[in-house]
């Protein structure tokens, strides 16, 4: 039910607030079926109160309201109003001796056609025509337009309801809030046909030397020579005019009718011959012609969403010049000349690599930081290799290049530069001997996020060609260290790579964008207002086409499943395993829900998200395995966890087929307590952790991709992006993170291009607790747009004490 549907006060004492939905339908049916059997006849049967009617709920301040429900269902009438102007004519210069009056007009709702004046409904000149209740409908239907338009207000008291003369003001006021507020109260309203309302005011954004006159101030295109005189959208400096354009029927207002349209001292003017309603905004903005400077980036978001807002109203825009070529270029990419795969590139690009080089290529020759957000394993890697062997051809664009990323992926990365660009120079600025000394202009220098952050000042200081965030996610919080010191480093473009552009809300987009193309998505306050609690929250379609609108020419988003993306790709299955709890797990999960549950009623706010925190934990930890929540050290024995039991199993199919198998956990203690485990069975595996040091991350992918080493034991959040582990033919989930996206980067560490045979994801979930409700949870997750994913473990904090017992609490037969 939405909001409105069930927003009844409760009664009784204390602040109102919202009832559930569900509460308050069952109390409603419960009513109904309460009533049904009741009769006022009934004591005279039963001798006593049983089935007797009850004494009614008297609310009189509700019964003008509940008379305008009844008229609204009841009603052969409906209302709207007829504005005459009278003075009105062909020879007057002025205004001087137009007066206006609104005259209230009754609909037939049975016969469309049947229209008349409400002074002849109560004259009774129409007879049966409207119906016998024709003017009672008709009074309650002007009661309503009265209480949405005051000036309506002395028409109730009027023996005969005929018209209502208007002064300025309120004509004024109708022009806008008016004719909204009795629009939504069922009232339209007409204005005289001798009056023209075809006034429209719209912002015209481009660069200074585009005048009103010069052919292009209609949004027409520039000259394609016009883009070369385009400024940095990275720069501040660079300033756009923002002016505003009148137009009348079409044609643009000269300086003599502005002014005109300016000194109006009433709602109505005298212009190219014919009387013009004018909107009092307008007048406003013609007299003072706001006329101003606006930043590139708040131009071009202007340009592509077309519309900025002024004064709470949305206003068209319209760019000129080199934006207006611009705004085509971006809105029709595929319309741009092919860039040619550089020579330097010892590979052959994918059709659909081919095309992410044009659109980066494109994107970052005018200025503009964007985001590359294909699927994991899809080779946004070599395809931001092809751009900076492209860009090094362009004195304009030439110049190093420096690659932010995890430090699990600098291996990665240096490795595909010397194997798809042999020649370039490669460094790393990592380590107690880093150094920029002798920066080459065509060089690759890669650091990690951590160092970046540590030394941000020495990196700001170098001239940068490109700067590339990759896993750009790791700067998903704008407020965080990491993202503020980014933010500080120039270069002549910015490109983000990321295969979760959104991992759990919108805020996360903007803080990429915004770090890629500084403003454009505007202030993350107001962006949330106006952008993700509208999507997010109403799932208001029409916010969600704007910040489409504004976003699409700025992040590039492939899948693998997309058509032709990956047709090499083989089938990937994806299997939940539903295992037992034994007994003793059992009992550990209820003895901890009991105790957390009666902690957790009598504390306070901030002390209550930590234990549901810790609650949460501990179930996971059961569901595992009793030894971790035990923090047991000892070698780990059969029958006290199903989903080891599962596990071993899985294994031994795996491993009889001589396959490879990553299996993936977020807890590093249940890792080395199944490394332990494994070795005790005598299975090779190996476990890679966040705090595994680089050159080792790099000699266990080897062993791995060797087949040195058939079993993988991986961290979830340490090792869910970067890695190439195609030897991998099976990927086990032992327990669930809370949100998917973070679990499909994982497991696209073996499903990504080079994988050659089938994948098989296995996912085990103890069912009947936490685990499964999580499990729905995120099934559902999957099925929302990407903008519209959930906040996570802690949104689970902010549960009511019933909700959380719902949550954990032990189902089925497994007590």
């Amino acid at each position: 039910m939405p909001p409105e549907a069930h927003a009844v006060p409760l009664r009784g004492a204390g602040p109102l607030r919202l009832p559930g939905p569900e509460q308050l339908l069952r109390a409603f049916l419960d009513a109904v079926a309460d009533c049904l059997p009741r009769s006022p006849a009934a004591p005279l049967v039963t001798g006593g109160p049983a089935y007797a009617s009850l004494e009614p709920v008297r609310l009189p301040e509700q019964r003008t309201w509940a008379a305008d429900v009844a008229a609204g269902h009841d009603a052969g009438v409906r209302l709207s109003l007829r504005i005459e102007a009278e003075g009105l004519t062909d020879a007057a210069e002025d205004d001087t001796g137009v007066t206006f009056r609104a005259v209230p007009q009754v609909h037939s709702v049975s016969d469309p056609a049947l229209v008349a004046d409400a002074a002849d409904v109560w004259a009774g000149t129409l007879g049966e025509a409207f119906g016998p209740r024709a003017r009672m409908d008709a009074l309650l239907a002007l009661r309503r337009a009265a209480r949405a338009w005051a000036p309506l207000t002395p028409l109730l008291s009027a023996a005969v309801p005929d018209a209502a003369e208007l002064a300025d003001e309120e004509v004024t006021d109708l022009l806008g809030t008016g004719a909204r507020a009795l629009s939504a109260a069922g009232v339209d309203v007409h204005w005289p046909k001798g009056l023209s309302r075809e006034l429209s005011t719209h912002a015209e954004v481009g660069p200074y030397d585009v005048g009103p006159h010069d052919g292009a101030s209609d949004g027409e295109p520039a000259s394609g020579a016009a883009l070369a005189a385009m400024p940095s959208f990275l720069s501040a400096d660079a300033l756009l005019s923002f002016t505003w354009s009148f137009a009348l029927g079409g044609r643009r207002l000269d300086r003599e009718e502005l002014d005109r349209l300016a000194e109006a001292k009433r709602p109505i003017v005298r212009l190219r011959d014919q009387w013009v309603l004018i909107d009092p905004q307008e007048a406003r903005l013609a007299g003072s012609r706001q006329d101003g400077k606006v930043t590139p980036v708040d131009a071009l978001g202007a340009a592509l969403t077309g519309c900025v807002e002024v004064e709470g109203r949305r206003v068209e825009v319209h760019p000129t010049g080199w934006l207006a070529e611009l705004r085509e270029r971006l809105a029709r990419p595929e319309g741009q000349q092919p860039v040619e795969q550089p020579a330097a590139l010892t590979a052959t690009l994918r059709d659909y690599q081919r095309r992410g080089l044009n659109w980066l290529a494109s994107m970052t020759s005018m200025g503009l930081g964007c985001c590359l957000a294909d699927d994991m394993g899809l080779g946004k890697t070599i395809t931001l290799i092809a751009l900076h062997l492209h860009r090094q051809a362009d004195a304009r664009s030439a110049g190093p290049t420096l690659v932010v990323c995890p430090t699990s992926l600098m291996g990665n990365w240096q490795r595909e530069i010397e194997r798809f660009a042999p020649g370039t120079p490669v460094r790393r600025f990592h380590g107690t001997r880093r150094s920029l000394e002798n920066l080459a202009d065509g060089e690759f220098v890669l650091t990690t996020y951590g160092t970046m952050r540590l030394d941000a000042s020495r990196l700001a200081g170098a001239p940068w060609g490109l700067l590339v965030a990759d896993e750009a996610q790791h700067v998903k919080n704008p407020y965080s260290s990491t993202a503020r010191e980014l933010r500080s480093i120039g270069a002549r473009a910015r490109v983000a790579l990321t295969g979760t552009p959104v991992e759990n809300n919108l805020s996360e987009l903007w803080a990429i964008l915004d770090w890629a193309t500084p403003g454009l998505l505007g202030r993350l306050g107001a962006f949330r207002r106006r952008y993700a609690e509208a999507v997010e929250g109403r799932q208001d379609p029409a916010a969600a086409d704007r910040l489409a609108q504004l976003v699409r020419p700025f992040l590039l988003r492939r899948r693998k499943s997309d058509p032709g993306i990956a047709p090499e790709l083989p089938p990937k299955t994806e299997t939940d395993h539903a295992v037992s709890l034994t007994q003793e797990q059992t009992a550990l999960y209820e003895a901890v829900v009991r105790e957390a549950l009666a902690e957790i009623s009598g504390a306070g706010p901030m002390a209550r998200r930590g234990l549901i925190v810790k609650l949460l934990t501990g179930l996971k930890q059961i569901c595992n395995h009793p030894a971790q929540y035990l923090k047991e050290q000892r070698p780990l024995i059969t029958g006290r966890s199903g989903k080891l039991e599962l596990l071993d199993e899985l294994l031994d199919t795996i491993l009889a087929e001589e396959a490879g198998v990553l299996v993936f956990t977020q807890y590093v203690q249940m890792a080395r307590l199944l490394e332990r485990h494994l070795a005790a069975r005598g299975t090779p595996s190996q476990f890679l952790h966040g705090g595994t040091p680089v050159a080792e991350r790099e000699a266990m992918v080897r062993r791995f991709q060797d087949g040195d080493v058939p079993v993988f034991l991986l961290s979830l959040k340490a090792a869910g992006t970067g890695l190439n582990l195609t030897r991998a033919e099976h990927v086990v989930h032992y327990d669930r993170w809370w949100n998917p996206a973070v679990e499909a980067q994982a497991t696209d560490r073996a499903y990504r291009i080079g994988q050659t045979r089938p994948v098989q994801v296995h996912r085990i979930i103890a069912e009947g607790t936490i685990e499964d409700r999580i499990a729905e949870l995120l099934l559902r997750k999957r099925e929302l747009a990407d903008s519209v994913l959930g906040a996570g473990e802690a949104a689970l904090t902010e549960l009511t004490d019933a909700e959380l017992a719902d949550l954990v609490e032990l189902r089925g037969d497994l007590r």
